[in-house]
């Protein structure tokens, strides 16, 4: 195994025997849902920059993959929409978190009469080998992961990832992104690297990494301010913004004109007819706004329509678009 995955590995062994609250800062709220009570020790650890469960991809009784358990706490949330045996499965390379996440489902099941352990299959494996069969999962999901891989061990979990996933199964993400470039320094540090600091990617090369195995759709659901590195206390020359971001992919069948990706971005027609046509599968009512891809934005934008206005990306996005 790469060292930066053994630094990892002990980083999280330590934060599995003594909860850590600070080793991450999830910029999401906990879900607050009827008769959901989470244990102390698994917001303790609570390692995870944004949140994975989101009711939208949770229907019809989804299998259910996580990968890096954590306290158990999103497998626990995931359970709440999936309540069958083994039908929530959690992966990590850790024994010790597996162990810690397993004792605290003792503690959920004392607290949730609605719970049972027995509705999460806890397995040892690796994302870069996920011990899952071919197309069985409907949902796959990981927080604050991917980012400690280097490039190409995060492009294999993201192949590994696609491979279990069925097809049109989702792929949920949470990681810290960066927009200024990562000076070397940091990128080469074992330990801030396994802290979810310096390998956060720019938000496009972090998407086309997830295209690129073959996802069709993606959609960028939340971006928001997650941590500053500064000179000060980091061996760097400027204040490096680092933003948590949460992603879904979808594995639809790749367009010919290349993967739809969704950034918050907004169409309106207002002009006098009662619909714009596009005659590419795109119709918008008069005033009535629409979700658009960014491929689709720029087409629009592209006719030189007056009467069409197009939004910047808001990096929110909850379904109800054009693709």
């Amino acid at each position: 195994m790469n060292s930066y995955l053994d630094t990892t590995k002990d980083v999280y062994k330590q934060a599995a025997l003594t909860p850590d609250v600070g080793l991450c800062c999830t910029t999401t709220p906990v879900w607050q849902l009827p008769n959901l009570d989470v244990p102390g020790k698994m917001l303790d650890m609570n390692y995870g920059c944004g949140s994975t469960v989101n009711p939208r991809d949770l229907v019809n009784n989804p299998t259910v993959l996580y990968v890096g358990v954590g306290g158990g706490m999103e497998l626990l949330q995931f359970s709440y929409f999936s309540r069958q045996k083994g039908n929530v499965i959690g992966i990590d390379v850790v024994d010790e978190m597996l162990a810690a996440s397993a004792e605290n489902f003792k503690a959920a099941e004392e607290l949730n009469d609605w719970f049972s352990p027995d509705f999460v299959d806890l397995r040892k494996g690796d994302a870069l080998n996920l011990p899952v069969e071919d197309s069985s999962i409907d949902v796959a999901a990981q927080n604050c992961l991917f980012n400690i891989f280097k490039i190409d061990d995060l492009k294999k979990a993201l192949e590994e990832m696609y491979r279990v996933l069925k097809p049109n199964g989702r792929l949920v993400l949470s990681d810290p992104i960066c927009e200024y470039p990562m000076p070397e320094n940091l990128k080469n540090d074992e330990r801030l690297r396994a802290l979810c600091l310096s390998g956060a990617l720019p938000l496009k090369e972090y998407i086309d990494l997830i295209t690129s195995v073959g996802f069709g759709t993606v959609e960028v659901r939340a971006k928001r301010p997650y941590r500053i590195l500064d000179p000060k206390n980091y061996n760097i020359d400027n204040i490096i913004f680092i933003e948590s971001v949460e992603v879904c992919a979808i594995k639809d069948p790749m367009p010919e004109d290349g993967p739809c990706v969704f950034t918050g971005k907004t169409a309106i027609y207002y002009g006098q007819e009662e619909l714009f046509d596009d005659h590419n599968g795109h119709v918008l009512l008069q005033n009535q706004p629409l979700a658009v891809c960014d491929k689709t934005a720029a087409a629009l934008t592209d006719t030189g329509k007056d009467e069409i206005y197009v939004s910047e990306s808001t990096y929110f996005y909850d379904g109800g678009g054009c693709c």
